[in-house]
């Protein structure tokens, strides 16, 4: 009897392409002309991104007041924001309350009022002019002027409410009133998503609307299964830009907060921010007091990096439910 031998399956010997010197410089030139186009992005994205990050992160770990030299101190400025200074938990929560109330009220508002000058045939130009001339306004301006009109004591519109017998409420003096305050002086500026979701909707077919009328589709079921397909991208796009700009909302509750309390004074003047009783301050006002009123640098980068890193986690929540939410799922 004989045994017959099985030889080993061999890999096969893959061999390298051998380019000749004209297609390696002709590779050579591709890239560097590509990188030539690519070199304004990458120079402003290394000088003011990437370099004053890094910065902010080294400074996060110094005690720096912006005179001398940084010192090395390890976690200490982490753990005087996280466990030590009394209004960094407050303004988290009430950036995050602004985020989710200010960005969803702006989204509301600015798709009914677009959805409202479509709708409309004589004064159309007109009403888009009133809308929009809001968000033209500087925001010191326009604070300045709701401050005055919601003024508890001698604004015209608590004036109003107590010629009706409504309540008159404190606004920017109650800290109950001082966000829903703000967040009608944030839903006054909408003109601008107006716009935006008004040439979205003009931009819808008349033929798709037809059709599901033909179909016997009301107004809820034509808005749910024709316009809103249509809006998605501009939805996600209103929601990531929104959170993005009420992470660094401090103009407006800042204004509110010195002029309601009288706290204004003049240059170099070192004033509380978050009046009435923290309700109004946000992480961009602790950045702004720790850094360049306390000299506290430090701590001040402590919360930049805190923003950054929320910044980033809302905007990649959003893109990764944005894509399903494309699709036609629900976020």
């Amino acid at each position: 009897m004989t045994q017959s031998a099985t030889r080993p399956a061999t890999r096969p010997v893959r061999r390298r392409r051998q380019t000749n010197p004209g297609q390696r410089r002709l590779r050579r030139r591709e890239w560097l002309r590509n990188l030539a186009f690519l070199s304004p992005w990458l120079l402003g994205t290394g000088l003011f991104f990437l370099y004053p990050l890094a910065v902010t992160v080294w400074l996060s770990f110094t005690r720096y007041d912006g005179i001398v030299a940084p010192v090395w101190n390890g976690l200490d400025n982490w753990r005087y924001v996280f466990v030590q200074y009394p209004f960094f938990w407050q303004s988290l929560r009430n950036t995050l309350w602004f985020v989710v109330v200010i960005v969803t009220m702006r989204i509301i508002f600015g798709l009914g009022l677009g959805m409202l000058v479509v709708h409309i045939k004589r004064g159309s130009n007109l009403l888009r002019t009133l809308f929009y001339a809001p968000f033209l306004a500087p925001p010191v301006a326009a604070t300045l002027a709701f401050v005055f009109l919601l003024n508890p004591g001698t604004g015209p519109v608590n004036t109003i409410l107590g010629h009706l017998g409504l309540p008159e409420p404190g606004w920017f003096n109650d800290p109950h009133w001082s966000k829903p305050a703000l967040t009608m002086l944030a839903v006054w500026g909408v003109g601008d998503l107006m716009v935006i979701f008004l040439a979205a909707l003009l931009d819808v077919p008349k033929e798709l609307y037809e059709a599901a009328s033909l179909d016997g589709a009301g107004a809820v079921n034509r808005f749910r299964f024709v316009t809103l397909p249509h809006l998605r991208p501009i939805l996600l796009f209103a929601a990531i830009t929104g959170v993005i700009a009420l992470m660094q909302y401090y103009t407006e509750p800042l204004v509110a907060g010195q002029v309601a309390s009288g706290q204004i004074g003049g240059s170099g003047q070192q004033t509380e921010p978050g009046y009435p009783d923290g309700s109004t301050l946000t992480l961009p006002q602790l950045v702004y007091n720790l850094g360049f009123q306390r000299f506290d640098i430090g701590a001040a980068c402590v919360i930049s990096l805190v923003l950054f890193v929320l910044s980033m986690v809302f905007a990649a929540f959003l893109m990764r439910r944005g894509s399903g939410f494309l699709a036609g799922e629900e976020l």
